[in-house]
């Protein structure tokens, strides 16, 4: 039934979302969710929201988790946007502030939802490589450009880039919208949210998917220069007015309030992290340096995809792309210690294997 396709959707080639296995018992280490449930507070103002008013519309412009956010990171309401998750974000974010007829730069290692959106609008792209340490080199970004995207940390590498770092792109491009996107920053990364109010052409995109336990809600916001923001609510409000539910703003808001609760969460990931990379190093494996919530890793000697192969026999399951430059890295998501304690078994096993074959 192809045929009655618009002829945009012929030539796009879709993201492809980590596995969401059906199988039971899995230690599930694939897509970078929190492996902590949401604050207790959350599930509370979720259950409280479920009521009659379902049968009433959201609130379109979210005033209280705009309220909430604006609290937190000391910027104004009017420089928050807020949409289903960063992705629906950055979405708008290609439509409202990338289409200018010159191609938008990204890493050539980076979140591969980039190229699928230029796909979607018409844009063209450059991917710009990454330096051998799998690093962003600003000076490599001093060319042409309708626009600049990119992961701090990045993904899938984990490494992350200091403020300064960051705020030499933008002081290199004064006339472009610098976008950074700060998926996994309460990791161990360094949020350029602060730099906002010195430049007009920032804007920063988070979520709640990761560092709060919310991947099942769809919450995700970008910080900016209101004309930035402005820019991103002409096109929200022109394709759906009422982008979060009442259920996600009950429960994004509950998320910010319970602070202490995130952090406990978050130690406890890093804590886990420091260890997993410290066993991963002694099994042989390349690390990269990680301030997200998983790790990118190669061996020496065994192949990646054999490795994922052997690990899902055994009931663990990491990420593997077939992509240039990393078709030998695994990244694996940081469970709990159980998690990657199994993970750590399972590789002493297969390489034991290996090493008696």
């Amino acid at each position: 039934m192809s045929r009655f396709w618009s002829p945009v959707v012929k030539g796009l080639t879709p993201y492809v979302p980590g596995e969401q296995p059906k199988l039971q018992n899995l230690v599930k280490l694939n897509t970078n969710e929190n492996p902590y449930g949401p604050s207790p507070a959350v599930l509370a103002a979720v259950r409280d929201a479920i009521g009659d008013s379902l049968r009433l519309y959201p609130d379109p412009n979210a005033d209280a988790l705009k309220d909430t956010l604006a609290a937190y990171h000391d910027v104004a309401r009017n420089e928050i946007f807020v949409g289903n998750g960063s992705d629906e974000v950055l979405a708008f974010v290609f439509q409202a502030l990338l289409q200018h007829g010159a191609p938008v730069l990204f890493p050539d290692v980076t979140y591969s939802f980039y190229p699928v959106y230029c796909g979607l609008y018409g844009i063209d792209f450059v991917k710009v490589p990454l330096n051998e340490a799998m690093e962003i080199n600003p000076e490599d970004f001093r060319q042409p450009s309708g626009g600049i995207i990119f992961p701090n940390p990045n993904a899938p590498t984990g490494i992350g880039m200091a403020a300064a770092t960051v705020e030499q792109i933008l002081v290199d491009h004064p006339d472009t919208v610098v976008v950074v996107d700060e998926a996994y920053v309460d990791f161990g990364g360094e949020s350029v949210i602060p730099l906002v109010k010195r430049y007009p052409n920032l804007l920063v995109v988070q979520t709640l998917s990761k560092s709060r336990s919310l991947a099942g809600l769809r919450v995700g916001f970008a910080i900016g220069h209101p004309d930035l923001v402005e820019a991103l609510d002409r096109v929200k409000n022109s394709f759906n007015s009422y982008p979060l539910d009442r259920l996600a703003l009950a429960g994004a808001v509950a998320a910010y309030q319970d602070d202490a609760y995130f952090r406990q969460t978050r130690r406890a990931i890093i804590a886990s992290r420091d260890t997993l990379v410290a066993q991963m190093r002694e099994l042989g494996f390349e690390v990269l340096p990680s301030q997200a919530n998983f790790i990118f890793a190669r061996h020496p000697r065994e192949d990646a995809l054999q490795l994922a192969q052997g690990l899902r026999e055994r009931s663990v399951i990491v990420r593997h792309f077939r992509q240039p430059r990393i078709d030998q890295f695994l990244r694996i998501t940081v469970g709990t210690d159980q998690e990657c304690a199994a993970l750590i078994a399972a590789l002493h096993d297969i390489l034991g294997a290996a090493s008696a074959a």
